[in-house]
C-alpha cells in the first residue's frame, strides 16, 4: 500500500511541477516546427538556422531520455526511498529537457526581427504566458515577405 501511495504522490508532483511553467515557450524541439514558419513569417536564412538548432537539441535531449529510460528501467524500485530518490533523479534530468528546449527557444528568438518579436509578445500575452526575454539584440533583418 506504501508503494502505491508513493508511485502516485511521486505523479502528482510530477503533474504539479510541470504545471506551474509560465514561461512562453516556442517549443523548436517539438512538432511545432512549420507552425512557427507560418506564424512567424521567417525566412530562409532562419528557417536554416532553425532546422540546425532543432537537430542539436534532439541529439542533445536523446541522450537525457536515454538517462530516463535507464533510471526506470532500473530495479530497486520498491522502497518509499528508492522512489523517492528515482523521482529526485528525473526531476533533474526532466529540468534539463526543459532548460534545453529554453534554451534553444531564446536562440530562436535572437533572429527574430523586432515585427516577429513583437508578434511573439502578443501571443504569450494573449495565451497568458511570460515571454522570454532576448539577452542579444534582435536581429537587424528586414521584416519577412
Amino acid at each position: 500500500m506504501k508503494i502505491i501511495y508513493s508511485t502516485l504522490l511521486f505523479f502528482a508532483c510530477t503533474l504539479l511541477v510541470t504545471g506551474q511553467d509560465r514561461d512562453c515557450m516556442l517549443g523548436l524541439g517539438g512538432t511545432a516546427s512549420e507552425t512557427i514558419i507560418q506564424v512567424f513569417q521567417l525566412n530562409k536564412e532562419q528557417i536554416s538556422k532553425m532546422d540546425q538548432w532543432k537537430a542539436a537539441l534532439s541529439l542533445e535531449n536523446k541522450i537525457i531520455e536515454d538517462e530516463i529510460t535507464l533510471l526506470f528501467d532500473a530495479d530497486g524500485q520498491s522502497s518509499e526511498e528508492e522512489l523517492q530518490a528515482m523521482a529526485s533523479k528525473y526531476r533533474g534530468l526532466k529540468d534539463k529537457v526543459i532548460e534545453n528546449s529554453k534554451s534553444y527557444d531564446r536562440k530562436l528568438l535572437t533572429i527574430f526581427n523586432e515585427k516577429q518579436y513583437q508578434r511573439y509578445v502578443a501571443l504569450c500575452t494573449e495565451a497568458r504566458r511570460i515571454p522570454m526575454s532576448v539577452l542579444t539584440p534582435l536581429s537587424d533583418q528586414k521584416d519577412p515577405e
